[in-house]
């Protein structure tokens, strides 16, 4: 639960600054310590538009933290404008890039950013509206079996939906040998939205998967259904089988591979490396896009439960934010952020920002470093906004930098100068 009395000091002391909201600059030799305040102080919110709505936060600090400001000099590279659309950006061992291109192709790219030719011999995508080749991982054990695991779009007679695949990088690094789908989300729907996702290994080397319920008012009901796939966290096998002894493996009306439900379009997933736990992005509508916690079993509530509003401005269902049973986000946005892929900073390049969370912002068109402490957000700052990019997929290097893809085709590198 969130700390009242920590919350209660952090906010006394932003409403207490002057100083202005920090929107870090994304010129290329931008330095953002100038005027650094004092180790302990801390800006006004960073977001300063009204809300969508007027509801309430159901825990103090759970939206519009205090602003703060990176003191270290950054050094901001566009290390390439080249990609086709980049969707994720997975490090490989000796430091290069593994980026998977929204249209279907995969590229590796040199430590410092240039492309290779594209990998081939992967499944056809449907790569219309936010379908097509999205997530990228390397098997924990790349090194020694060369396995790599993405997810993609695919069609049926039924509709789209989420596929899970894997193949071994060839030893030249040009195709994938012995390509196998080892799961595909259930039930197809006919949509060209919210498809998730992202993918994660826990430590016993299985997947987590992240999946959208298809955006559709007719699809999104099934976000609560443990009959369905969609809108859920799926744990699954390297051979796309359910984990054992998963929360509903006992529940003859449940999927057994369900480890958490009620989810919007999920499109982040990071291990926090001091708890321990699963953090999550997810898409509001109109306002509420959220940070949670996940954790095993749990229901996060969508569409029972939202801190936003239909596109149309009509409230969602009930138009409740709170629910016995339901999971309330760590932290929620309204207007939104647009949030796609999350990473904790795990370097002491840049110790600051050690254990921060950055969550790459699309319509808002920045990356949002969030402080955290005690699984609360205590506060958030506008990095690269200048840049005016479509953030989608963030990593961190074995360099200690902050690597991002764009939208619109480039590969950010920010780190200290």
């Amino acid at each position: 639960m969130i700390n009242s009395n920590l919350t209660a000091l952090i906010f006394s002391a932003a409403l207490a600054s002057v100083l202005p909201a920090c929107k870090s600059g994304g010129d290329h030799s931008t330095t953002s310590n100038e005027e650094s305040p004092a180790q302990d102080s801390t800006y006004a919110p960073v977001e300063t538009e009204k809300p969508n709505t007027d509801y309430k936060p159901a825990i103090p600090g759970q939206t519009r933290a205090p602003g703060v400001k990176t003191k270290t000099a950054l050094n901001i590279q566009v290390l390439t404008s080249a990609l086709d659309h980049p969707w994720a950006i997975a490090i490989m061992p000796d430091g290069r890039f593994l980026i998977t291109e929204k249209t279907g192709s995969m590229r590796i790219l040199t430590a410092d950013g240039q492309p290779s030719k594209k990998i081939t011999g992967l499944p056809a995508v449907i790569s219309e509206g936010q379908g097509g080749l999205l997530d990228v991982i390397l098997d924990p054990d790349f090194a020694s079996n060369r396995m790599v695991f993405w997810n993609y779009s695919e069609n049926t007679p039924e509709g789209t939906r989420l596929a899970v695949a894997k193949g071994k990088l060839s030893n030249d690094e040009t195709k994938f040998e012995n390509i196998s789908t080892i799961y595909r989300v259930s039930p197809a729907f006919p949509s060209t939205l919210h498809y998730g996702s992202r993918i994660v290994f826990d430590k016993q080397g299985n997947l987590i998967v992240s999946t959208g319920e298809r955006s559709d008012i007719k699809s999104r009901p099934r976000a609560q259904d443990l009959k369905a796939s969609l809108g859920k966290m799926v744990h699954i096998t390297k051979d796309g089988k359910p984990v054992p002894n998963g929360p509903f493996a006992n529940d003859p009306n449940a999927l057994p591979e369900i480890y958490s439900l009620g989810h919007r379009n999920p499109n982040g997933l990071a291990w926090n490396p001091v708890t321990g736990e699963l953090w999550e992005s997810e898409f509001g509508p109109r306002g509420g896009d959220e940070i949670n916690i996940i954790r095993e079993g749990k229901n996060y509530g969508w569409p029972t439960i939202t801190y936003g509003l239909e596109y149309s401005g009509e409230k969602v269902g009930a138009g409740i934010q709170q629910k016995e049973g339901l999971e309330q986000p760590v932290y929620y946005w309204d207007p939104v952020l647009s949030p796609a892929g999350i990473t904790f900073y795990n370097s002491d390049v840049i110790p600051e920002w050690k254990n921060n969370l950055f969550v790459g912002g699309l319509s808002s068109m920045h990356i949002a470093r969030l402080v955290i402490k005690d699984n609360k957000v205590v506060g958030e700052e506008r990095l690269l906004s200048d840049e005016k990019q479509r953030f989608r997929a963030l990593a961190v290097g074995k360099d200690g930098a902050l690597y991002a893809v764009t939208d619109a085709g480039r590969l950010y590198k920010v780190t200290k100068k």
